[in-house]
């Protein structure tokens, strides 16, 4: 499904367009700031004063004063509260643990952003519903507190042409680019536009073996010793919090092809570029490593 463009002012509930030349006037919005924080200071035993410990980000609730007008016209009204109300109805976010909706907005002054979590409030008066008025209280709780492009951004990194040394020439077909002794390497360079660092889902499509990828300013590096793909098969290693899977293109586990030593919950992009390396045997020269990302910001 496409996303419906927003212009200034505008927000999408789900799917359902607020705000600006719409049936839906938004009045005031509560909850852009800075995300509520659990603490863990604690007090300073025989002390004044209290020992700050690690604040983690709680959930973050957006609070939307809101208010449908359809002027005079009571059906209308009814119906614009209804197309509100059914995308939290679908069954597969409402009986789905981990499945989130997204609240984007288009504010003056910046690009639309997304965030991500459910609708948990939609309080109506419909007192006045006869003269086409509803007011409404909207509650949408962003269970990832951060906010995220409204695009995601794809790069693709193939495996490097040659292994060294060059062609010999006269070069006589067929031409094989990787002797299976040693990995094909190849660079890629990937930007995180944001300002604070996002969790890339990354699918390696075969033929390949011994699959290694390294964020390379970092260090950090996801091993895949056993992992073994023919031509049209591939595995996703989703990095993102609250997800952290390994899913081959069956729908099936594989999170024990990875070495016990990388660390998903560690595989991020931070701020600005970077680059990423992956080593693979593949005599074909097709494989392909391929990273999806949204830019992650802490404001709007």
């Amino acid at each position: 499904m496409t996303d419906p463009t927003l212009i200034n002012g505008q927000l999408d509930l789900a799917g359902v367009v607020i705000g600006a030349d719409t049936d839906v006037q938004v009045r005031d919005i509560i909850g852009l700031g800075r995300p509520p924080v659990r603490d863990n200071d604690a007090d300073q035993p025989s002390l004044d004063g209290a020992w700050p410990g690690p604040d983690y980000y709680a959930a973050r609730p957006v609070q939307i004063d809101a208010a449908i007008r359809t002027p005079g016209d009571r059906a209308a009204a009814l119906d614009v509260l209804a197309a509100l109300q059914q995308p939290a109805h679908a069954a597969a976010v409402r009986l789905t643990a981990g499945t989130t909706q997204s609240l984007r907005i288009a504010w003056q002054g910046r690009p639309t952003k997304r965030l991500f979590g459910r609708l948990r409030r939609l309080d109506p008066d419909v007192t006045q519903s006869k003269h086409g008025f509803i007011p409404l209280d909207i509650e949408f709780l962003a269970t990832d507190p951060l906010w995220y492009a409204d695009t995601e951004t794809v790069e693709e990194i193939p495996l490097g042409w040659l292994t060294g040394g060059g062609f010999a020439a006269p070069v006589i077909a067929p031409v094989y680019v990787q002797d299976g002794t040693v990995a094909a390497d190849r660079p890629g360079w990937v930007t995180n536009a944001g300002t604070t660092d996002t969790w890339p889902i990354i699918r390696i499509t075969g033929p390949c073996t011994q699959v290694t990828v390294t964020h390379v300013p970092t260090g950090r590096t996801l091993q895949l010793p056993t992992l073994a793909l023919t031509a049209g098969q591939w595995v996703d290693i989703d990095t993102r919090p609250g997800y952290r899977t390994v899913t081959r293109e069956t729908g099936g586990n594989a999170l024990s092809a990875l070495a016990p030593a990388s660390r998903i919950d560690q595989f991020s992009l931070p701020p600005g570029q970077s680059e990423m390396r992956w080593t693979a045997f593949d005599s074909t020269n097709t494989a392909r490593l391929r990273l999806t990302w949204r830019d992650a910001y802490t404001a709007l």
